[in-house]
């Protein structure tokens, strides 16, 4: 199965509770201990901005953090990067973005130069099939690495990843949160099986949670969003609650595992049915025109079934290999 841009992320970042799991799961340790997520505030995260003039997938909340008996006011900068691969300027897309928020707070009077500006903690989450390997400051980007004495006078601004991909089954088993599980259904992208596997770990999850009236509709409106990308052919349209209609769907998955069990050994058995008609008409050519010579043996590497047949019924009367393989 391919990976899909879930646009559905962006709501789910709209919670509180999903932004608390993304740091406290997968961000710094130290970061998570100093929040007080009760204090999480949702702000607007769509500029237009000048640079790129379009709107992007963003995320940004503000939330208390004690440092040393001092409490003050950081934003978390939440980037969903959900294109198929590795943005090489994502620095430089960072470092824009990052400013245009701050331009927005002085805009629109939440804070002045006077005052200065709040620390900001910027966060790529990319789903892509591919491992991120795009710098992660944009100092880094500055080739060839600058002398001592410019050093200082470089930009730097290093964004946190979280690369989905990353983490696997057993790392995410060690996060017993909903977001771990999303991440889970996100790296299921082999199979119908392994997709049944993580939506029955999700459901264990949310019923084990206190507070699973709220979570339960939140994941299963995403759960839904992300079949239909992959294009699952099961009821979608009863699906309410991944809780209560469990059975529900776990029969679909099951029948989409046996159709795919069965496309699969449908796949095998054609294939092995050209592999000995590719054997057949080797022996035939060997018998009649003696040592098969490379060119046809990459024909024969490159033929379908329907081709095959074609040479094996026409390799009696022809009176060559050229002639054989012009039919």
């Amino acid at each position: 199965m391919p990976r899909h841009f879930d646009t559905g992320y962006k709501e789910l970042f709209s919670y509180p509770e999903f932004v608390q799991q993304l740091i406290e799961g997968f961000a710094p340790p130290e970061l998570a201990q100093r929040m007080d997520f009760s204090t999480l505030m949702l702000h607007s995260g769509n500029y237009i901005t000048p640079l790129f003039e379009e709107k992007f997938e963003d995320v940004v909340w503000s939330v208390e953090i004690t440092w040393e008996g001092i409490t003050q006011e950081v934003y978390l900068y939440i980037l969903l990067e959900f294109q198929s691969t590795v943005d090489r300027t994502m620095p430089i897309r960072l470092m824009h973005y990052v400013a245009c928020f701050y331009d927005h707070l002085l805009k629109t009077k939440a804070t002045t130069p006077t005052k200065g500006l709040p620390p900001v903690f910027p966060i790529v989450l990319f789903n892509g099939a591919n491992r991120w390997t795009a710098k992660q400051d944009i100092f880094d980007m500055v080739q060839p690495e600058p002398p001592a004495f410019l050093k200082p006078y470089q930009p730097h601004l290093r964004y946190y990843l979280i690369d989905e991909g990353a983490y696997s089954d057993a790392e995410l088993a060690e996060r017993q949160s909903a977001l771990s599980g999303v991440f889970g259904i996100e790296n299921a992208a082999t199979s119908w099986k392994s997709l049944q596997q993580a939506v029955d770990r999700i459901v264990a999850i949310i019923q084990a949670d206190t507070n699973k009236s709220r979570i339960d509709p939140i994941i299963t409106r995403w759960v839904k969003r992300h079949m239909q990308r992959l294009g699952a052919s099961v009821q979608l349209e009863k699906l309410t609650s991944l809780v209560e209609d469990k059975d529900m769907l776990a029969e679909n998955l099951e029948n989409l595992v046996k159709k795919e069990r069965l496309e699969g050994r449908q796949e095998g058995r054609q294939e092995g049915r050209q592999e000995g008609a590719k054997a057949t008409l080797r022996k035939l050519i060997e018998l009649k025109f003696g040592e098969v010579p490379l060119w046809v043996e990459k024909r024969l590497a490159q033929a379908d079934s329907k081709q095959l047949d074609v040479w094996i019924t026409h390799i009696l009367l022809a009176e060559d290999l050229e002639a054989l393989f012009s039919h």
